[in-house]
């Protein structure tokens, strides 16, 4: 004998009949059946919400009930074939949406993340996006994320960090500088469009920084890791000084200054010059500040010493020379 279902409570309806009307509405067309197994509900509670739902709607300006202002469906599908086909709805377009570019841009952000190792086998992210564009204003624009180089590398430090064993790379630093690192792996970073590993440095015998896309031919190797992230300091700033940093002055907007925060060394001093923030960081090197520069036009003046302003200033330059050649 089948077993019956308990009938549902007032907040139950309440509950699938706001869950049913999208699910309508994103199916286009649906049997009965279908609706009913995807509920977990019986047939006939399907066709009742079905046609509760077709007798709902929202009064025009005369306070009454007129042609348009209720859903309606395609009755004779709903009542010869049990087929569901919603033909009008009410104020559901009238939601606010996103636009075609706001989606575009969601859906550019869903994309990067789809694209990163752990999130690569999930549909979740692949569904939001679809309902994304069927739900904006506009046909989003078309857009793709293409995958960097760094993605490989990422990945196979997160194994490194995942099983508790040393990575060894070939770094470049800041001064253009090659060495070969081997490191125990503590944690994984991004700022902006960049990625950082911070672990304990055995050629440096402390804790470093290194950024992802000036690591080359990482290897994990078969040794445990020596220090782990309860064992040193990690510094709640991504970039720490040391003493063979350069100080550079410089002018910047005062709601950019936040942005260089980590730059910008304990106790500095700063000052108002001509509407903007004067005060000074500390940089390992002038390539260094030439690229963080150069993602702020406009907000960051190099003021001092000659050698960071001419230094910036050939870059700029060089770049601007590509253009004419163009």
């Amino acid at each position: 004998m089948a077993e019956r279902q308990p009938p549902l409570h007032a907040q139950d309806k309440l509950a699938f009949l706001l869950s049913l009307v999208p699910f309508l509405m994103e199916h286009e067309r649906i049997s009965v059946q279908e609706a009913a197994d995807h509920f977990g509900v019986k047939r006939q509670q399907v066709r009742e919400a079905v046609e509760l739902i077709a007798v709902s709607g929202i009064p025009g300006e005369t306070g009454q009930y007129q042609h348009g202002d209720l859903f309606d469906l395609a009755w004779d599908d709903f009542e010869d074939n049990d087929q569901i086909v919603l033909t009008n709805l009410v104020a559901i377009d009238d939601a606010p949406r996103f636009s075609g570019r706001e989606a575009a841009a969601l859906i550019a952000g869903l994309q990067y993340l789809s694209a990163l190792p752990e999130n690569a086998d999930r549909s979740a992210i692949a569904t939001l996006m679809t309902k994304l564009s069927r739900g904006a204003s506009a046909l989003p624009s078309q857009v793709a994320v293409e995958g960097s180089e760094t993605d490989a590398t990422l990945a196979l430090i997160r194994e490194s960090v995942a099983t508790g064993v040393q990575i060894e790379f070939d770094y470049l630093n800041s001064r253009g500088q090659h060495e070969r690192r081997r490191v125990d792996p503590l944690r994984i970073e991004s700022m902006d469009a960049d990625w950082y590993l911070r672990g304990w440095c055995h050629l440096r015998e402390a804790v470093r920084t290194f950024r992802l896309d000036r690591i080359g031919n990482p290897v994990i190797t078969n040794l445990p890791i020596s220090f782990h992230a309860a064992d040193v300091h990690l510094p709640d700033t991504l970039f720490e000084g040391s003493d063979d940093d350069l100080s550079v002055t410089i002018d910047v907007a005062p709601a950019a200054a936040i942005l260089l925060a980590d730059y910008i060394p304990d106790g500095a001093t700063s000052s108002e010059v001509d509407g903007r923030r004067r005060t000074s960081l500390r940089v390992s090197h002038y390539h260094g500040l030439k690229r963080l520069v150069g993602q702020m036009p406009g907000v960051v003046t190099v003021v001092e010493p000659a050698d960071a302003r001419a230094a910036v200033a050939e870059w700029a330059a060089a770049g601007a020379a590509r253009y004419e050649d163009d």
